[in-house]
């Protein structure tokens, strides 16, 4: 993955922003929540529900004892979410990772970061509100959903790798349901591998929250899987230390009867971010540009003909 033109990038979707917002707060400004700007996590997975079910964590701690490793992701397979078969694709995906390998995952194979794992995948988001459809960008691999405003679902839904997502505001929250995720070689709901079915249907819940929540609910995803002090742009994105409005809280409920047995819902919670919005480009390359050093890769030792 490597980072490229950051300035043309962030200079068009800030004129891009500037156009769309004043149209959609000119038809309700009353009621429609300004989710502009851009919006910065430190963790690496979901935020727990307050009660009921929730996603399966990393059995794996820190050293320490507090927080789950961020470079050894083993998946709860034991989680009564899960069904039979995903319960052990999980394990096979967790047995995977105790060597120390990587399993394929939909960002080391620059595949589309598909809901609901886009959440947990990627820490830097923006929304761009519109009268008739809500944007919302991801900054790595420059992914974007699009969102049709007061809209239904098709009475047939082909499957496609975002899915329908349909959404409307209720008071300060703007709801988004999404169906029809198409199901790849690579896609999974969690960076732990658990799988999904095409019966997968996702509703999220954007809403502002003040500060001090914002504050309390990142910091508590940062000392279970996040950056313990992130102060550099190779350690995850920033967040803004001056600023202290309100934060964007997304809380969002999965449903699939071919994998889970029951409905769980969990959260994902940003905070204004310091970082500057650049473009990466995933593409096949043995450069790791986060550790600064090649990847090993197999070399023969004589030629094959």
């Amino acid at each position: 993955m490597k980072s490229i033109n950051p300035a043309v990038v962030s200079l068009a979707i800030s004129g891009f922003t500037a156009a769309a917002l004043p149209v959609a707060a000119a038809n309700n400004a009353a009621a429609i929540p300004d989710f502009g700007g851009t919006w910065a996590r430190q963790a690496f997975d979901f935020e727990q529900p307050a009660s009921g079910p929730g996603p399966i964590g990393n059995i794996v701690h820190r050293p320490t004892g507090i927080g789950t490793s961020l470079n050894m992701l083993v998946g709860d397979y034991t989680n009564p979410i899960l069904k039979p078969e995903a319960a052990e694709r999980v394990w096979r995906k967790g047995e995977i990772a105790r060597t120390g390998a990587n399993y394929p995952d939909p960002s080391n194979q620059c595949q589309i970061h598909q809901v609901p794992y886009v959440m947990a995948g990627q820490r830097h988001v923006r929304l761009l509100q519109q009268k008739d459809e809500v944007v919302i960008l991801y900054e790595q691999d420059q992914q974007v959903r699009h969102v049709r405003l007061n809209r239904q679902h098709p009475a047939r839904v082909t499957p496609t790798w975002w899915g329908d997502s349909v959404g409307h505001y209720e008071g300060d929250t703007l709801v988004v349901d999404t169906v029809g995720i198409k199901v790849g070689p690579v896609s999974m709901v969690d960076i732990y591998g658990t799988p999904f079915s095409e019966a997968l249907h996702v509703v999220e819940r954007y809403r502002l929250v003040d500060y001090e929540i914002a504050k309390s609910a990142t910091e508590r995803a940062i000392a279970e899987s996040g950056y313990r002090a992130a102060t550099a742009i190779n350690e995850g994105v920033l967040f803004d230390p001056d600023y202290t409005g309100k934060g964007l809280q997304v809380q969002f409920t999965v449903e699939d009867n071919g994998t889970f047995t029951t409905p769980w819902s969990a959260a994902v919670t940003y905070r204004r971010s310091k970082s500057e919005w650049v473009e990466y480009a995933c593409a096949e390359n043995t450069r790791e540009y986060y550790a600064n050093r090649d990847t090993a890769i197999p070399v023969a030792d004589k030629p094959d003909f």
